[in-house]
């Protein structure tokens, strides 16, 4: 793809998606300003806890596969180039009912593109895996090459690399406006008012805010991003973590069907003292980002351990901590990456629905893309506004 001259651009949010941006976009000879209304990496918005699962037999949709592979080799590439570990493989276990969404439209995308995989019944995943008792019935999906990124450590990674290659990164400075002007941006900050050629919006649960006061399509689009408060918690099993090492048990997903939550785990990847980490995909009440309540409640536990059923040695476990996370959500829980039609220098992305984290390093080389070209060569019409599904009214 051909290069365009440098441009100015302000990456707003330097999360997950924005410090990867900003890093793509600098070491193209951009100039970026970054700004972050806190101090990355931290634990206001969607990318901390230590833990995020990265998989390669997508159950959202086979179309994600191409640009999960290309994120593999850009979290490989960024380990290389920061000398620092971010991709532990512990394998990752998909587990329900064979007809549910999470095993079928996994199965569905490791055929759909020849992925390595296990498919285990019953009795072998309590063979393989002694700390489940699955419900009869239940299968499990396996691949290998499943495991755990720790998005503290990428979001730093990314800042640091985007900060040697040329990025000003401007932290605890928050947007107050901002505005087209002509075919550029202006935004104003407690401090500054910027001017550059682009504007990426990375801000995850401020994207809605950001973009109410838009008006026109941008005002649209923010009825269609719905943040969601979620709870995490890390359980001191009963007998101990040693059958939860990473050696000894994977990355989780289980969908438990007749309208149970869809539960996730880790396992117990910082040994004796840590716990195991676990959490509910499904579920949470709507929120925003700046309102949203950050204690946790009885209620919580209780609706985290009812996502837990096929674990004992969880539910009968210790609870050591637990922390609030925020989903910023669309409608049909696929990303908007793309973008606003009347101001095409204003580009957002948004909406990553509880599963992005793993694609932040391609998301960030898309942004950059866009910014250069208005287009790029990965797939990415899933991600487009101008679906149904992203246009279609929030359930529940």
């Amino acid at each position: 793809m051909s290069r365009s001259a440098g441009k100015d651009v302000i990456v707003v949010g330097l999360g997950a998606m924005g410090s990867a941006a900003a890093y793509h976009l600098a070491s193209r000879g951009h100039r970026v300003a970054g700004l972050d209304r806190f101090r990355p990496p931290h634990r206001q918005g969607s990318s901390h806890g230590r833990s995020r699962a990265i998989r390669q037999a997508y159950f959202e949709d086979p179309a994600y596969v191409p640009l999960v592979l290309r994120a593999y080799e850009l979290w490989e590439r960024l380990e290389a180039d920061s000398g620092r570990e971010l991709l532990q493989r512990t394998g990752c276990l998909m587990l329900g009912g064979e007809d549910s969404e999470v095993v079928s439209g996994s199965l569905a995308s490791a055929r759909e593109h020849d992925l390595p995989h296990r498919l285990l019944d019953a009795a072998e995943l309590g063979r393989h895996y002694p700390q489940m008792e699955p419900e009869a019935g239940t299968v499990g999906l396996l691949e290998e090459e499943g495991g755990v990124l720790g998005p503290e450590d990428c979001i730093e990674v990314h800042l640091e690399l985007a900060s040697r290659v040329g990025a000003d990164l401007r932290f605890d400075e928050a947007v107050q406006g901002w505005r087209a002007t002509g075919e550029g941006v202006e935004v104003r900050t407690a401090r500054n008012r910027l001017r550059a050629d682009a504007l990426v919006m990375t801000a995850g649960p401020w994207v809605p805010d950001l973009l109410a006061t838009a008006g026109g399509t941008g005002g649209t689009w923010s009825r269609s991003l719905r943040p969601r408060r979620t709870v995490m918690t890390w359980i001191e099993p009963r007998g101990g973590v040693g059958p939860w090492l990473p050696e000894r048990f994977p990355v989780w997903v289980w969908d438990l069907g007749d309208g149970r939550p869809i539960s996730y785990g880790f396992p117990a990847l910082e040994g004796t003292g840590g716990g195991v980490k676990v959490g509910l995909h499904s579920g949470g009440e709507p929120t925003d980002a700046e309102t949203v309540d950050r204690k946790t409640h009885p209620a919580d536990h209780d609706a985290l351990m009812g996502g837990l059923v096929g674990f004992p040695d969880l539910v009968d476990g210790e609870s050591l901590r637990d922390c609030v996370c925020l989903y910023t959500d669309t409608p049909d829980g696929h990303f908007l990456l793309a973008p606003v039609p009347e101001t095409p220098q204003v580009l957002v992305a948004a909406g990553f629905s509880g599963h992005g984290f793993k694609f932040a390093g391609v998301v960030g080389e898309i942004l950059a893309d866009l910014v250069e070209e208005g287009s790029t060569e990965h797939p990415i019409s899933l991600f487009s506004p101008d679906r149904a599904g992203f246009r279609a009214p929030f359930r529940g």
